[in-house]
């Protein structure tokens, strides 16, 4: 009896080691290349300088949260042992073409751009992942799902869309929309620096797991130990070209319609001043 229970108990150390070096091994392998060298993550703080972001009168602005959030998460990757670049880590204004070359100069790079959202209308809220070009998929997707997973706002989704920072830089790259800051309570979440460090520890969770998320033939939808599901996503770069044609058709029926009109008017114009006259 003593001899089987020995035997569970070096088997279930054996586990345990096995397991705790499975995981160092996923975490290493996440934070470097296949050659060995360290994963470079390009951290984007959105605006900056006289660019505060955002909408004409917007109270909290956004270029302060971005950069806040950046710095946050550059302490949490290096830690983690990322190599990290930031196209800004000041309150300056980089132009989007700077900040791409700046991004395009690192080999075994990725690329994440740090945003806050705003609308109009102060009801608007939510969290929201931008890509791309494909490879970036897993990227959004691995962010996405702990950012909107672990923020109390609703879940607006992955959404493909062809952002400048996305479509010029040659890795994968995102741009996390953390929330409404015309929204008063995700403005309120925003102010918080506690909840700031959350949404920076979550896209670096989303930065450490890209590997782990679930292949497009994948039939699973929900996350597991070992993986994380490919978010579905909205995608806003397609126009059909019969869309394009009825909307320039119905374009050149309007602009002969105001010309017909305009000259029933002018005439109409016209005889209405002769009979006043007469």
């Amino acid at each position: 009896m003593r001899r089987n229970s020995f035997r569970i108990t070096l088997s279930a150390a054996g586990l345990l080691v096995t397991f705790l070096a499975c995981s160092s091994y996923a975490a290493k392998r996440s934070s470097s290349g296949g050659d060995g060298s360290p994963v470079t993550v390009v951290i984007d703080a959105g605006h900056g300088g006289y660019d505060r972001g955002g909408i004409p009168g917007q109270r909290v602005s956004e270029k302060d949260m971005t950069l806040d959030v950046a710095r946050r998460l550059k302490s949490v990757l290096a830690a983690s042992g990322y190599r990290v670049v930031m196209t800004r880590d000041s309150d300056v204004f980089v132009p989007l073409g700077t900040r791409c070359a700046i991004a395009n100069s690192n080999r075994n790079a990725i690329f994440v751009s740090v945003h806050f959202n705003s609308a109009t209308r102060s009801g608007a809220s939510g969290i929201e992942t931008y890509f791309y070009n494909r490879e970036s998929l897993s990227l959004a997707s691995a962010i996405h799902h702990y950012v909107a997973g672990g923020a109390p706002s609703s879940n607006r989704g992955v959404r493909r869309r062809g952002y400048y920072v996305l479509r010029r830089t040659n890795m994968p790259a995102v741009l996390v929309e953390c929330g409404f800051l015309t929204n008063p309570t995700e403005a309120g979440y925003a102010q918080n620096a506690s909840y700031r460090q959350k949404l920076a520890e979550a896209i670096a969770a989303g930065v450490g797991r890209r590997n782990s998320v679930a292949s497009s033939f994948s039939t699973t939808r929900v996350a597991t130990a070992e993986s994380i599901p490919l978010q579905p996503y909205i995608d806003q770069t397609r126009v059909t070209k019969s869309k394009k044609s009825r909307s320039k058709r119905s374009a050149k029926k309007s602009t002969r319609k105001k010309k017909s009109s305009s000259k029933r008017s002018s005439s109409d114009a016209r005889a209405s001043s002769s009979d006043r006259e007469g």
